[in-house]
């Protein structure tokens, strides 16, 4: 009989957000696969718990996944836990997951901490319908092309950032979402300090110029999404058609906008060619 593979939630921050159901798993797992074994050493140290760990991340996935599954198939038992929060958000352990599923071994959710749900839940914006796009591109040409395709996106948008590109990620999002738009910043959520700031995008940024909103840490970005009553605006259509221009050539910048606005790609190449000249 094959053993079980846990998907395992860690803390984000705070160890006492650990759940009671986590900490047994973690007791009882013949082996961890964890993205950073000396992180998860500590928290297991913390938990008074000596486990056999294994790493798995991006750059050895490939490699260990067979391992893991064969050990699985052997009869252990497997926790699979990332650094922060719930696995594979952002984190390692797809191949593992849809490894294991195809080998037919047992795999079960033990839920909680998660910085995205964590977010929402005190962005004051809404939740009903929102959509993950964790990391945005470290190159401000792709990162911009890529805001200017979620311009038009009604969901409310979460975003994961680093503190080295907090200001530039707002500073593009006020181009392309424009500075009004209502949005959450959260710095070290659930750690000592903590910071839950709402306010407009272009707010945001002079927080973040001003400091009032520390440079450090680790942050989580949730932005409301577009007015459905401007989502199909000719004004929004010609902005994504000039972003998009700015980083691609003009017949994939006008393919890209007619996936995602259902208009006619040669109408919308002239359209752009249009634009240039009249900026020309």
């Amino acid at each position: 009989m094959s053993g079980n593979l846990y998907v395992v939630a860690t803390p984000i921050g705070n160890l006492e957000d650990l759940t009671a159901r986590a900490r047994q798993v973690l007791a009882d797992v013949d082996l961890i696969a964890a993205e950073d074994t000396r992180h998860t050493g500590r928290l297991l140290s913390h938990l008074g718990l000596k486990k056999r760990q294994i790493a798995l991340h991006e750059h050895n996935e490939a490699r260990v996944v067979p391992k893991l599954v064969e050990a699985l198939e052997s009869g252990q038992s497997v926790a699979l836990v990332s650094d922060a929060g719930t696995p594979l958000v952002s984190d390692p352990g797809y191949r593992l997951v849809c490894a294991a599923h195809e080998a037919g071994v047992p795999v079960s959710p033990i839920p909680g901490a998660s910085a995205v749900t964590a977010a929402l839940s005190v962005a004051g914006l809404p939740t009903d319908r929102f959509c993950f796009e964790g990391f945005l591109p470290a190159k401000s040409g792709a990162r911009r092309a890529r805001l200017a395709v979620l311009a038009r996106e009604p969901r409310t948008l979460v975003f994961f950032e680093s503190v080295h590109r907090i200001a530039e990620a707002l500073a593009d999002m006020c181009v392309a979402f424009g500075g009004d738009r209502a949005a959450f910043a959260g710095r070290e959520l659930t750690k000592m300090f903590e910071q839950c700031e709402r306010a407009s995008l272009s707010a945001l940024c002079a927080k973040i110029a001003d400091g009032s909103i520390a440079g450090k840490g680790e942050f989580v970005l949730v932005v409301a999404g577009a007015d459905r009553d401007d989502a199909g605006s000719a004004f929004d259509i010609d902005r994504m058609l000039n972003e998009l221009s700015r980083h691609l050539p003009p017949k994939k910048a006008a393919e890209i906008a007619a996936r995602l606005t259902g208009e006619k790609k040669n109408l919308l190449y002239q359209r752009l060619l249009k634009n240039r000249g009249q900026r020309d």
